[in-house]
C-alpha cells in the first residue's frame, strides 16, 4: 500500500475500531449498527479515500453514502424546529389590543385581528 496521508491512517484506523466495539457490543446475532455507529462511519468516510472504502467499511459504499444523504437531510431539515408564524404575542400585547378595540367600535372586527 502506498504512503497515505496520517489523517487517512488515523481514520481508517478509527473506522475499524469502531467496528470491532460494535461487534464485541453485539457479540452474538447479526449485526445491528445503531444511529451513533451510522453516523460514525458515514463521518469517517469523508477521511478515507473512497477506493479504500470496500477494504475499511463493514458495509457497502452505497450504504455509506445513503448514510451519509440521511445525516445531512436531517440537518437542514426545520419542520420540527418551528411552528407556522410568528412567535405568541405576550398576554399584555393582547389585553391592549382588545382594550383598543372596545374603545374604538367604529374600526370594525377586519381591522383588528386578535393575537394568539
Amino acid at each position: 500500500m502506498p504512503l497515505r496521508r496520517g489523517t487517512a491512517k488515523d481514520a481508517e484506523l478509527l473506522a475499524l475500531r469502531h467496528e470491532n466495539a460494535v461487534l464485541r457490543r453485539q457479540f452474538a446475532g447479526s449485526v445491528r449498527y445503531e444511529p451513533a455507529d451510522r453516523f460514525w462511519f458515514a463521518a469517517l468516510s469523508g477521511l478515507i479515500p473512497r477506493r479504500h472504502w470496500l477494504k475499511i467499511f463493514p458495509v457497502t459504499s452505497g450504504t455509506l453514502l445513503a448514510w451519509h444523504r440521511r445525516f445531512i437531510a436531517a440537518k437542514w431539515d426545520y419542520t420540527a424546529r418551528w411552528g407556522t408564524g410568528g412567535p405568541p404575542t405576550p398576554a399584555a400585547i393582547k389585553k391592549l389590543v382588545l382594550r383598543l378595540a372596545r374603545e374604538n367600535p367604529t374600526w370594525g372586527h377586519r381591522r383588528i385581528q386578535v393575537p394568539r
